[in-house]
Protein backbone atom coordinates (compact mmCIF):
# COMPACT_ATOMS: atom_id res chain seq x y z
CA UNK A 1 0.00 0.00 0.00
CA UNK A 2 2.94 2.31 0.57
CA UNK A 3 3.88 1.90 -3.06
CA UNK A 4 0.28 2.51 -4.16
CA UNK A 5 0.15 5.71 -2.13
CA UNK A 6 3.48 6.94 -3.45
CA UNK A 7 2.65 6.11 -7.08
CA UNK A 8 -1.02 7.18 -6.73
CA UNK A 9 -2.44 4.01 -8.31
CA UNK A 10 -5.71 2.14 -7.66
CA UNK A 11 -5.77 -1.13 -5.69
CA UNK A 12 -7.72 -4.40 -5.89
CA UNK A 13 -7.75 -6.69 -2.86
CA UNK A 14 -7.56 -10.33 -3.97
CA UNK A 15 -8.14 -13.33 -1.69
CA UNK A 16 -7.52 -17.04 -2.24
CA UNK A 17 -10.73 -18.86 -1.29
CA UNK A 18 -8.87 -22.18 -1.36
CA UNK A 19 -7.20 -21.21 1.94
CA UNK A 20 -10.52 -20.57 3.72
CA UNK A 21 -11.84 -17.53 5.60
CA UNK A 22 -12.13 -15.49 2.43
CA UNK A 23 -14.75 -12.99 3.66
CA UNK A 24 -12.91 -12.31 6.91
CA UNK A 25 -9.73 -11.86 4.87
CA UNK A 26 -11.26 -9.28 2.55
CA UNK A 27 -13.34 -7.40 5.15
CA UNK A 28 -10.54 -7.40 7.71
CA UNK A 29 -7.85 -6.29 5.29
CA UNK A 30 -9.91 -3.30 4.17
CA UNK A 31 -10.78 -2.39 7.79
CA UNK A 32 -7.11 -2.30 8.78
CA UNK A 33 -6.18 0.20 6.08
CA UNK A 34 -6.01 3.93 6.66
CA UNK A 35 -8.79 6.05 5.18
CA UNK A 36 -6.62 7.28 2.30
CA UNK A 37 -5.66 3.67 1.50
CA UNK A 38 -9.27 2.51 1.67
CA UNK A 39 -10.27 5.27 -0.74
CA UNK A 40 -8.01 3.92 -3.46
CA UNK A 41 -9.37 0.34 -3.20
CA UNK A 42 -11.60 -0.24 -6.22
CA UNK A 43 -13.05 -3.55 -5.05
CA UNK A 44 -12.43 -7.22 -4.33
CA UNK A 45 -11.60 -10.32 -6.32
CA UNK A 46 -11.99 -13.87 -5.03
CA UNK A 47 -9.58 -16.31 -6.65
CA UNK A 48 -9.46 -20.13 -7.06
CA UNK A 49 -13.19 -20.78 -6.56
CA UNK A 50 -14.57 -24.26 -7.20
CA UNK A 51 -18.22 -25.21 -7.23
CA UNK A 52 -21.58 -23.54 -7.67
CA UNK A 53 -21.25 -19.73 -7.70
CA UNK A 54 -24.86 -19.37 -6.50
CA UNK A 55 -23.79 -20.76 -3.11
CA UNK A 56 -21.44 -17.80 -2.73
CA UNK A 57 -23.77 -15.02 -3.77
CA UNK A 58 -25.21 -14.26 -0.32
CA UNK A 59 -21.67 -13.78 0.98
CA UNK A 60 -20.83 -11.50 -1.91
CA UNK A 61 -23.90 -9.37 -1.21
CA UNK A 62 -22.95 -9.18 2.49
CA UNK A 63 -19.38 -8.10 1.65
CA UNK A 64 -20.54 -5.33 -0.68
CA UNK A 65 -23.10 -4.09 1.86
CA UNK A 66 -20.59 -4.06 4.74
CA UNK A 67 -17.74 -2.39 2.86
CA UNK A 68 -19.40 -0.29 0.19
CA UNK A 69 -16.93 -1.79 -2.30
CA UNK A 70 -17.94 -3.97 -5.28
CA UNK A 71 -16.90 -7.57 -5.83
CA UNK A 72 -15.24 -7.23 -9.21
CA UNK A 73 -15.15 -10.94 -9.88
CA UNK A 74 -14.87 -14.53 -8.70
CA UNK A 75 -12.19 -16.36 -10.65
CA UNK A 76 -12.38 -20.13 -11.08
CA UNK A 77 -9.70 -22.57 -9.97
CA UNK A 78 -7.55 -23.27 -13.02
CA UNK A 79 -5.22 -26.25 -13.24
CA UNK A 80 -3.31 -28.30 -15.77
CA UNK A 81 -0.58 -25.80 -16.62
CA UNK A 82 2.60 -24.37 -15.16
CA UNK A 83 3.68 -20.77 -14.87
CA UNK A 84 6.95 -19.43 -13.54
CA UNK A 85 7.12 -19.03 -9.77
CA UNK A 86 8.43 -15.68 -8.62
CA UNK A 87 10.38 -16.87 -5.57
CA UNK A 88 9.92 -20.51 -4.55
CA UNK A 89 11.62 -23.28 -6.51
CA UNK A 90 9.10 -25.70 -7.99
CA UNK A 91 10.34 -29.29 -8.07
CA UNK A 92 7.23 -31.14 -9.25
CA UNK A 93 7.68 -33.21 -12.40
CA UNK A 94 5.74 -35.53 -14.69
CA UNK A 95 8.31 -38.03 -15.94
CA UNK A 96 7.98 -40.62 -18.64
CA UNK A 97 8.66 -44.18 -17.52
CA UNK A 98 11.58 -44.06 -19.93
CA UNK A 99 13.16 -40.72 -19.01
CA UNK A 100 16.51 -40.59 -20.71
CA UNK A 101 18.71 -38.12 -18.84
CA UNK A 102 19.43 -37.09 -15.24
CA UNK A 103 20.12 -33.42 -14.52
CA UNK A 104 21.26 -32.11 -11.14
CA UNK A 105 21.09 -28.45 -10.05
CA UNK A 106 22.74 -27.51 -6.73
CA UNK A 107 20.67 -24.96 -4.82
CA UNK A 108 22.80 -22.07 -3.60
CA UNK A 109 21.77 -20.03 -0.57
CA UNK A 110 21.29 -17.03 -2.88
CA UNK A 111 20.15 -18.82 -6.02
CA UNK A 112 18.62 -16.59 -8.71
CA UNK A 113 16.69 -17.05 -11.95
CA UNK A 114 15.62 -20.60 -11.07
CA UNK A 115 13.00 -20.33 -13.82
CA UNK A 116 15.86 -21.19 -16.20
CA UNK A 117 15.10 -24.82 -15.32
CA UNK A 118 11.33 -24.87 -15.83
CA UNK A 119 11.73 -26.05 -19.42
CA UNK A 120 13.77 -29.00 -18.11
CA UNK A 121 11.42 -29.73 -15.21
CA UNK A 122 8.41 -29.84 -17.53
CA UNK A 123 10.05 -32.06 -20.15
CA UNK A 124 8.93 -35.65 -19.38
CA UNK A 125 12.19 -37.09 -20.72
CA UNK A 126 14.36 -35.16 -18.25
CA UNK A 127 14.75 -36.11 -14.60
CA UNK A 128 15.63 -32.79 -12.97
CA UNK A 129 16.81 -33.01 -9.36
CA UNK A 130 17.60 -30.07 -7.07
CA UNK A 131 20.35 -30.79 -4.54
CA UNK A 132 20.31 -28.93 -1.26
CA UNK A 133 22.37 -28.62 1.90
CA UNK A 134 23.93 -31.90 3.01
CA UNK A 135 23.12 -33.70 -0.25
CA UNK A 136 25.53 -35.02 -2.86
CA UNK A 137 25.83 -34.23 -6.54
CA UNK A 138 25.67 -37.75 -7.96
CA UNK A 139 23.89 -39.95 -10.51
CA UNK A 140 23.93 -37.11 -13.05
CA UNK A 141 24.51 -36.91 -16.77
CA UNK A 142 24.53 -33.13 -16.63
CA UNK A 143 25.17 -30.76 -13.72
CA UNK A 144 24.05 -27.13 -14.05
CA UNK A 145 25.35 -24.40 -11.76
CA UNK A 146 22.60 -21.74 -11.53
CA UNK A 147 22.76 -17.99 -11.13
CA UNK A 148 23.45 -16.34 -7.80
CA UNK A 149 22.73 -13.00 -6.16
CA UNK A 150 26.11 -13.18 -4.39
CA UNK A 151 28.56 -15.22 -6.41
CA UNK A 152 31.61 -15.22 -4.14
CA UNK A 153 29.55 -16.14 -1.05
CA UNK A 154 27.76 -18.93 -2.90
CA UNK A 155 31.08 -20.17 -4.24
CA UNK A 156 32.23 -20.53 -0.62
CA UNK A 157 28.96 -22.33 0.15
CA UNK A 158 29.48 -24.69 -2.80
CA UNK A 159 32.88 -25.66 -1.42
CA UNK A 160 31.55 -26.02 2.13
CA UNK A 161 29.10 -28.64 0.83
CA UNK A 162 31.85 -30.57 -0.95
CA UNK A 163 30.20 -29.95 -4.29
CA UNK A 164 33.50 -28.91 -5.87
CA UNK A 165 34.79 -32.44 -5.23
CA UNK A 166 31.52 -33.89 -6.55
CA UNK A 167 31.99 -31.91 -9.77
CA UNK A 168 35.53 -33.19 -10.19
CA UNK A 169 34.33 -36.78 -9.78
CA UNK A 170 31.43 -36.15 -12.17
CA UNK A 171 33.85 -34.87 -14.82
CA UNK A 172 36.24 -37.79 -14.33
CA UNK A 173 33.40 -40.13 -15.21
CA UNK A 174 32.69 -38.19 -18.40
CA UNK A 175 29.77 -36.06 -17.22
CA UNK A 176 28.98 -32.60 -18.57
CA UNK A 177 28.72 -29.31 -16.65
CA UNK A 178 26.99 -26.04 -17.55
CA UNK A 179 27.24 -22.78 -15.63
CA UNK A 180 24.69 -20.01 -16.16
CA UNK A 181 25.43 -16.41 -15.13
CA UNK A 182 26.85 -16.63 -11.59
CA UNK A 183 27.45 -20.34 -12.13
CA UNK A 184 29.44 -19.43 -15.24
CA UNK A 185 31.57 -17.02 -13.22
CA UNK A 186 32.23 -19.74 -10.63
CA UNK A 187 33.55 -22.10 -13.29
CA UNK A 188 36.32 -19.66 -14.14
CA UNK A 189 39.74 -19.16 -12.58
CA UNK A 190 39.21 -15.92 -10.62
CA UNK A 191 36.39 -13.61 -9.53
CA UNK A 192 37.47 -10.08 -8.60
CA UNK A 193 35.30 -7.63 -6.66
CA UNK A 194 37.52 -4.56 -6.28
CA UNK A 195 34.65 -2.21 -5.40
CA UNK A 196 32.86 -4.46 -2.92
CA UNK A 197 29.77 -4.84 -5.12
CA UNK A 198 28.68 -8.07 -3.40
CA UNK A 199 30.45 -7.70 -0.07
CA UNK A 200 33.95 -7.02 1.17
CA UNK A 201 36.32 -6.05 -1.66
CA UNK A 202 38.67 -8.80 -2.75
CA UNK A 203 39.13 -11.76 -5.06
CA UNK A 204 38.04 -15.39 -4.94
CA UNK A 205 39.61 -18.36 -6.63
CA UNK A 206 37.10 -19.99 -8.96
CA UNK A 207 36.67 -23.68 -9.67
CA UNK A 208 39.24 -23.44 -12.45
CA UNK A 209 37.18 -25.47 -14.90
CA UNK A 210 37.08 -22.73 -17.57
CA UNK A 211 39.81 -20.35 -18.63
CA UNK A 212 37.69 -17.32 -17.70
CA UNK A 213 38.43 -14.41 -15.35
CA UNK A 214 35.61 -12.19 -14.08
CA UNK A 215 35.62 -8.71 -12.57
CA UNK A 216 32.44 -7.58 -10.84
CA UNK A 217 31.41 -4.05 -11.74
CA UNK A 218 29.09 -1.41 -10.30
CA UNK A 219 27.03 -1.32 -13.49
CA UNK A 220 24.57 -4.17 -14.03
CA UNK A 221 24.09 -5.65 -17.49
CA UNK A 222 20.39 -5.88 -18.30
CA UNK A 223 19.51 -6.73 -21.89
CA UNK A 224 17.73 -9.09 -24.24
CA UNK A 225 20.02 -11.17 -26.42
CA UNK A 226 19.70 -13.49 -29.38
CA UNK A 227 22.14 -15.35 -31.54
CA UNK A 228 23.40 -18.89 -32.12
CA UNK A 229 24.99 -21.70 -30.16
CA UNK A 230 27.42 -24.01 -31.96
CA UNK A 231 28.65 -27.30 -30.47
CA UNK A 232 30.48 -30.09 -32.27
CA UNK A 233 29.74 -28.74 -35.73
CA UNK A 234 26.01 -28.19 -35.14
CA UNK A 235 24.26 -24.92 -34.38
CA UNK A 236 20.92 -23.66 -33.11
CA UNK A 237 19.25 -20.31 -32.59
CA UNK A 238 19.16 -19.03 -29.00
CA UNK A 239 17.27 -16.15 -27.44
CA UNK A 240 17.06 -14.97 -23.83
CA UNK A 241 18.22 -12.26 -21.49
CA UNK A 242 21.17 -11.21 -19.36
CA UNK A 243 21.02 -9.71 -15.88
CA UNK A 244 24.31 -9.68 -14.02
CA UNK A 245 27.16 -7.63 -12.66
CA UNK A 246 30.58 -8.51 -13.97
CA UNK A 247 32.64 -8.63 -17.13
CA UNK A 248 34.36 -11.89 -18.04
CA UNK A 249 37.60 -12.19 -19.95
CA UNK A 250 37.45 -15.42 -21.93
CA UNK A 251 40.43 -17.43 -23.17
CA UNK A 252 38.42 -20.47 -24.28
CA UNK A 253 36.41 -21.31 -27.36
CA UNK A 254 33.17 -19.32 -27.50
CA UNK A 255 30.26 -21.49 -28.65
CA UNK A 256 27.57 -18.87 -28.20
CA UNK A 257 27.48 -15.86 -30.51
CA UNK A 258 25.03 -13.17 -29.34
CA UNK A 259 24.12 -9.94 -31.09
CA UNK A 260 24.10 -7.88 -27.88
CA UNK A 261 25.79 -10.15 -25.35
CA UNK A 262 28.31 -8.78 -22.86
CA UNK A 263 30.15 -12.12 -22.87
CA UNK A 264 29.09 -14.84 -25.23
CA UNK A 265 30.24 -17.73 -23.06
CA UNK A 266 32.89 -20.40 -23.20
CA UNK A 267 33.40 -24.13 -23.69
CA UNK A 268 36.39 -26.03 -22.37
CA UNK A 269 39.02 -27.70 -24.52
CA UNK A 270 37.95 -31.06 -23.07
CA UNK A 271 34.42 -30.35 -24.40
CA UNK A 272 32.79 -31.20 -21.05
CA UNK A 273 32.18 -27.75 -19.56
CA UNK A 274 30.11 -24.88 -20.95
CA UNK A 275 29.32 -21.49 -19.47
CA UNK A 276 27.14 -18.57 -20.50
CA UNK A 277 25.45 -15.44 -19.15
CA UNK A 278 22.31 -16.19 -21.19
CA UNK A 279 19.18 -16.90 -19.15
CA UNK A 280 16.37 -18.74 -20.90
CA UNK A 281 18.82 -20.93 -22.79
CA UNK A 282 16.69 -24.08 -22.43
CA UNK A 283 13.50 -22.33 -23.56
CA UNK A 284 14.87 -22.57 -27.10
CA UNK A 285 13.71 -25.92 -28.49
CA UNK A 286 16.52 -26.53 -30.98
CA UNK A 287 19.16 -25.36 -28.51
CA UNK A 288 17.82 -27.70 -25.82
CA UNK A 289 18.04 -30.66 -28.19
CA UNK A 290 21.57 -29.67 -29.23
CA UNK A 291 22.76 -29.27 -25.63
CA UNK A 292 21.38 -32.62 -24.53
CA UNK A 293 22.83 -34.31 -27.57
CA UNK A 294 26.17 -32.87 -26.38
CA UNK A 295 25.36 -34.30 -22.94
CA UNK A 296 24.81 -37.74 -24.49
CA UNK A 297 21.02 -37.93 -24.53
CA UNK A 298 18.36 -37.69 -27.21
CA UNK A 299 15.74 -35.33 -25.83
CA UNK A 300 12.87 -33.89 -27.82
CA UNK A 301 12.50 -30.20 -27.10
CA UNK A 302 9.09 -28.74 -26.36
CA UNK A 303 8.19 -25.10 -26.85
CA UNK A 304 8.29 -23.79 -23.30
CA UNK A 305 7.43 -20.29 -24.50
CA UNK A 306 4.33 -21.59 -26.30
CA UNK A 307 3.19 -23.33 -23.11
CA UNK A 308 3.63 -20.13 -21.13
CA UNK A 309 1.67 -18.13 -23.70
CA UNK A 310 -1.11 -20.72 -23.64
CA UNK A 311 -1.30 -20.52 -19.84
CA UNK A 312 -1.34 -16.72 -19.84
CA UNK A 313 -4.11 -16.70 -22.44
CA UNK A 314 -6.18 -19.12 -20.35
CA UNK A 315 -5.89 -16.78 -17.39
CA UNK A 316 -6.74 -13.77 -19.55
CA UNK A 317 -9.83 -15.54 -20.90
CA UNK A 318 -10.97 -16.41 -17.36
CA UNK A 319 -10.49 -12.82 -16.23
CA UNK A 320 -12.49 -11.49 -19.15
CA UNK A 321 -15.31 -14.00 -18.52
CA UNK A 322 -15.57 -13.79 -14.74
CA UNK A 323 -14.57 -10.22 -13.83
CA UNK A 324 -16.53 -7.01 -14.27
CA UNK A 325 -13.75 -5.18 -16.03
CA UNK A 326 -16.01 -2.25 -16.83
CA UNK A 327 -15.87 -1.40 -13.10
CA UNK A 328 -12.15 -0.80 -13.56
CA UNK A 329 -12.19 0.82 -16.99
CA UNK A 330 -15.76 2.03 -17.67
CA UNK A 331 -14.59 4.20 -20.56
CA UNK A 332 -13.42 1.13 -22.50
CA UNK A 333 -16.62 -0.90 -22.08
CA UNK A 334 -14.47 -4.02 -22.07
CA UNK A 335 -17.13 -6.53 -21.15
CA UNK A 336 -19.43 -5.03 -23.71
CA UNK A 337 -16.70 -5.69 -26.30
CA UNK A 338 -17.30 -2.39 -28.09
CA UNK A 339 -13.62 -1.51 -27.86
Amino acid sequence: MGFAEEADVPVIIIADIDRGGVFAHLYGTLALLSQSEQDRVKGFVINRFRGDISLLESGLDWLEEKTGKPVIGVLPYLHGFDLEAEDAITASQNLDDQHVVNVVVPVFTRISNHTDFDALRLNPSINLRYVGKGERIDNADLVILPGSKSVRSDLDYLRSQGWDKDLQRHLRYGGKVIGICGGYQMLGSLIHDPNGVEGAPGSSEGLGLLNVETTLTNQKALLNSKGTIAIEGRSAVVEGYEIHVGVSKVSEKQPINLTHGKSDGAISECNQILGTYLHGLFDNTDALELIFDWAGAKVTGESHQAKKEEAINRIADAIEEHMKLDLLWPELNINGRTN
